[in-house]
């Protein structure tokens, strides 16, 4: 299948699906009204900026790195920006010639993204001028991971490549089979020491050697099943989350699943199907359902502590723990904070009327939100 027909079907075949069975067996039912809520405190709006044209025209989840005092962003149209994380200061703005598809990746000098015509990008963090580039097999929707060795970037066609992070030669190479049909979108590898985690297409996460590519486990997420290839879609789009040595993934269609990560041994797991990435805090696991249901599990069980449906249909972004709470966006661009403890919504604020589907990223009291509309936002909790 060539490089252009492939994104072409997922994206038909994510328009499709979120018209049918992603989230509702009923068509008709639409996205519910936010009611009121009892807020509890208001979030304080640090800055605001503009990052070109944000999300763009395509389904892209373009989320923002942090790395040490500057946040770094990438719009669809090729803007890349360095911000002051505190002041909102923009320390450099790059206008580049390339369509970035891929959310950036930020450390060790680096800032990194993948474009649509399969190319890999590295910025220098200090002025924002290019330092290398390189061709990659396939289009690139994830985040590239990037420590002071390697960068790991993850195509459309299965393919995961680490790089040299000096000048973006190529150390190895690991593929994957990619199904019939898949959704549009990939997990962003993790590197964690001498190990990198990358879930994929085809329901299986894999722990790669980082030095030289090896295979070092593999385990099956999901298992397709069904008569159709609709029905047998089984991706894995969240990112993994690594917390002590567990490696936290969910997968559409299939399991939410902790392994080791050094040996790839299943430590917890249940069904649940979700394209999000998973969140944990205060003894829990946070995940979004297909219906858009926010859902609290307790750690090491399968025991529902809460589940809210305030935001059913209407397309949460990945959860993220911040304090005591659990914050998501949705489709008109609210984000809303949940209560750890029992699921409620104490607070609530309208960031970008275009939406917000990107990682929210959090630090100790501050959440940065970035719209779809290109709306970069920094907020204080009290």
């Amino acid at each position: 299948m060539s490089h252009v027909l492939k994104p072409l079907i997922s994206l038909l075949m994510l328009a499709l699906l979120s018209a049918c069975s992603i989230f509702s067996a009923d068509e008709s039912e639409q996205p519910a009204e936010l009611q009121s809520i009892n807020e509890q405190f208001r979030l304080q709006r640090l800055w605001s900026v503009n990052v070109g044209n944000g999300q763009g025209r395509h389904y892209n989840r373009l989320t923002p790195a942090i790395d040490g005092a500057t946040i770094y962003a990438a719009a669809a149209d090729g803007t890349v920006m360095a911000i002051d994380k505190v002041s909102g200061n923009v320390r450099w703005r790059q206008r580049t010639d390339y369509a970035i598809t891929g959310a950036v990746g930020a450390a060790a000098g680096l800032v990194v993204f993948g474009t649509r015509d399969a190319r890999i990008v590295a910025l220098s963090q200090t002025d924002g001028r290019e330092l290398w580039t390189t061709t990659a097999s396939s289009e690139v929707l994830a985040a590239p991971a990037v420590d002071s060795r390697i960068v790991v970037t993850q195509s459309v066609d299965g393919r995961l490549v680490a790089l040299n992070a000096a000048d973006g030669q190529q150390r190895w190479v690991h593929d994957s089979t990619v199904p019939a049909l898949s959704l549009r979108g990939t997990s962003k590898p993790l590197i964690s020491g001498n190990v990198v985690v990358a879930g994929f297409a085809n329901g299986l996460i894999a722990g790669i050697d980082a030095n030289n590519g090896l295979q070092l486990w593999e385990e099956r997420v999901a298992v397709p099943q069904g008569r159709y290839d609709i029905e047998r879609i089984i991706d894995i789009d969240g990112d993994p989350v690594l917390s002590g040595s567990t490696v936290f993934v969910s997968s559409y269609q299939g399991n939410l699943m902790g392994l080791d990560l050094m040996s790839g041994r299943i430590v917890w797991g249940m069904a649940g199907s979700s394209y999000n990435s998973l969140a944990l805090g205060l003894g829990n696991i946070y995940w979004v359902n297909n219906f858009g249901h926010v859902i609290a599990v307790q750690n090491n069980t399968e025991r529902t502590v809460w589940e809210n449906r305030d935001l059913r249909l209407r397309k949460p972004s990945s959860p993220t723990t911040i304090n005591n709470y659990v914050a998501v966006g949705d489709f008109e661009g609210y984000l809303h904070l949940m209560s750890q403890i029992d699921g409620n919504v104490v607070s609530r604020i309208r960031v970008d009327r275009s939406g917000v589907r990107a990682n929210i990223l959090a630090e100790p009291n501050l959440l940065y939100v970035y719209g779809n509309s290109g709306q970069l936002m920094a907020l204080r909790l009290p």
